[in-house]
């Protein structure tokens, strides 16, 4: 793994930081705001003066879920010019791989711009063409280094510095809490839109404080960032207990249980079996044609902590196997605590490799994609245990723990 090691003068200088909450353990739900809650609070102060963009999509609600694209709008305080949506469009109607284009917003009229699959110079373009001063981003993410919001969130960054704006995040909750950075570390030569620099795959950082790591360690050149922290969030609590409501931040993420789990069963988009697309329980169901009991009962067999696995069939109505019924595993998580989403996934690999003989990498080896290098396909492969191949990426994964550590907002 190379990670660069600019001074983290650049992150002091370039990002003006709100003080990092104190609340405690006891008080900490009632007293829960997110960014955007305090920026509203503030008056937008922090946008003064400013024609404002916002990269935004479903999850930029309020508490009592309004739309902050909506709020903002209506607010004579803030001067909001420009939408810009992201992979499944502004108001997520786009399934993977896809987004909703160019278009004018219905409720407010304001222009809204697409980005998906768009970065460097031809964003850069973009945000001059929408004249906008500030860009400011608000989505909710899932806490997995395959999903593509951080992602967007760099390349707008990247694309902002470019194009000499201002760069606003307003942060919220990692909804798997922020405890700890999981799994194995992206090799540079396998960056893509699911992963462009050297993170790992559950990352346990929130939205701001990845823009922080972003500019002071993979920027070219640092833009020039503001965050907005959150009040009343702690690392170790999940979404649930600060009472937001959950909107699903793509289609395929119907619920926080997915979010839990997706970090280790998104691998399995690299595979011949269903990742549960097309059910009511992606992520959380997989399988395919041939797959039996013996499935379940090899991945119980294992122990691995807060997770158990049922034997479970399906019908998927779109993606792999559409409308055809597979065999496999629901997981079903029981302690989350102490529950480990990525080495799961890969002892569901392990184990499905073994008792199923059709089992097969996607032809492109998107697996590698996914995983950040051929470690995890060559060693499953080669016969290697769960425990043999997670101890493989403890080396990259610590050093990307200290570096992560520097860019903490919350306790």
């Amino acid at each position: 793994m190379h990670l660069s090691r600019r001074s983290l003068l650049a992150a002091t200088t370039a990002a003006a930081v709100s003080p990092v909450p104190t609340a405690s353990v006891t008080d900490a739900p009632a007293r829960f705001r997110t960014g955007f809650d305090r920026l509203a609070a503030d008056g937008y102060a922090l946008l003064g003066g400013q024609k404002v963009g916002i990269v935004t999509n479903p999850t930029g609600i309020t508490p009592d879920v309004r739309h902050i694209v909506d709020v903002m709008h209506a607010d004579p305080r803030v001067r909001l010019t420009a939408v810009f949506g992201p992979e499944h469009g502004f108001r997520g109607t786009a399934q993977a791989g896809g987004s909703e284009g160019r278009s004018d917003d219905p409720a407010t009229g304001l222009p809204v711009y697409d980005t998906y699959l768009k970065n460097g110079r031809p964003l850069a373009d973009i945000f001059t063409a929408s004249g906008v001063d500030t860009v400011v981003f608000d989505i909710q993410d899932v806490g997995a280094r395959f999903y593509t919001y951080i992602w967007t969130l760099y390349d707008c960054m990247e694309a902002a510095q470019l194009a000499g704006r201002r760069f606003v995040v307003l942060d919220r909750p990692n909804p798997v809490t922020g405890r700890d950075a999981r799994g194995p570390v992206l090799h540079k030569e396998f960056a893509s839109f699911v992963g462009r620099q050297p993170v790992a795959q559950a990352h346990g950082m929130t939205v701001a404080e990845l823009a922080r790591l972003f500019n002071a360690e993979f920027l070219t050149a640092p833009v020039a960032l503001d965050v907005v922290t959150m009040a009343g969030w702690q690392r170790s609590r999940f979404y649930d207990a600060y009472g937001l409501p959950w909107v699903p931040p793509s289609p395929n993420m119907p619920t926080p249980d997915t979010a839990l789990v997706y970090s280790g069963t998104c691998l399995f988009e690299g595979t011949n079996l269903s990742e549960g697309r097309g059910t009511t329980r992606p992520f959380e169901l997989l399988g395919a044609e041939g797959v039996d009991a013996r499935w379940a009962a090899a991945a119980d067999a294992l122990a691995l902590p807060g997770v158990r696995f049922r034997e479970a069939y399906f019908a998927p109505t779109f993606s792999k196997f559409q409308g055809r019924t597979v065999g496999g595993v629901q997981i079903h998580v029981h302690d989350r605590d102490v529950y480990d989403p990525v080495r799961t996934g890969i002892g569901l690999l392990v184990t499905a490799r073994k008792v199923w003989s059709d089992f097969a990498w996607r032809p492109d080896n998107w697996i590698d994609t996914l995983t950040g290098s051929t470690t995890v396909r060559t060693m499953i492969d080669a016969g290697a245990d769960p425990d043999g191949i997670v101890g493989a990426w403890q080396d990259e994964l610590s050093a990307f723990r200290r570096i992560r550590k520097e860019f903490l907002l919350y306790r």
